[in-house]
């Protein structure tokens, strides 16, 4: 993105999120570069993968981004964008992000009935035939997460969730064995295959979100 647009970006996210938010005249400024991605008020983009932040603890977020600085995640964009961050400035994102409150999001039927019905199976129920618990058996019924070791899941974009998947699976997002959700979320992706990847992200991504008292 060239600069003069990057520039008129920020610009429209800072008004948009002054308006929402009287009470912040701006974000803090290492937050800035977050949001053309991820949303003037942490919504995300979905249309591009880019997942929602806003409702996440700060504790997830900031643990994230240490995972982008050391390698344990892997994505350029992020990567270079967590790297230059102080330990300060990662703390103040993450504070900043965890105090916005989830967007209510409309649930939007999928198309397809048969995968609609399929990865409701996974979220709900899982398919203990191939070894595969229910998402909501750690990530809190509903989805709605049980933070911050298990993040909210449902509205998040089918893209970002499919993506971080295929991360787990393939070791791109490493198995920390010192991390229960870690290692819980590796040995989960290695026994799904495409369709169920596909299903399951569909579904939890078409779920309806409301905000909710993070305090």
């Amino acid at each position: 993105m060239q600069p003069r647009n990057l520039a008129l970006v920020l610009s429209l996210s800072f008004t948009v999120f002054a308006a929402a938010h009287p009470a912040y005249s701006a974000p803090p400024a290492e937050a800035a570069s977050c949001l053309a991605c991820h949303g003037a008020q942490g919504e995300g983009m979905a249309v591009a993968g880019y997942p929602r932040l806003a409702g996440l603890s700060a504790e997830y977020i900031s643990e994230q981004l240490k995972a982008y600085i050391d390698g344990r995640r892997v994505n350029a964009i992020m990567s270079d964008m967590a790297k230059p961050l102080t330990i300060v400035q990662i703390q103040s994102v993450a504070t900043f992000f965890s105090t916005l409150p989830m967007p209510t999001q409309a649930g939007t039927p999928l198309s397809d009935a048969t995968q609609a019905d399929r990865g409701q199976q996974l979220a709900e129920r899982g398919d203990w035939s191939a070894g595969i618990p229910a998402c909501f058996n750690c990530h809190a019924p509903g989805g709605i997460g049980i933070q911050p070791s298990f993040p909210p899941i449902i509205g998040q974009p089918a893209a970002y969730i499919e993506a971080q998947i295929r991360a787990w699976k393939s070791g791109t997002r490493q198995a920390e064995p010192q991390n229960l959700a870690n290692a819980l979320m590796y040995n989960v992706a290695l026994r799904m295959n495409d369709n169920q990847i596909k299903s399951v992200a569909a579904w939890l991504a078409a779920q309806p979100t409301a905000p909710k008292n993070q305090h």
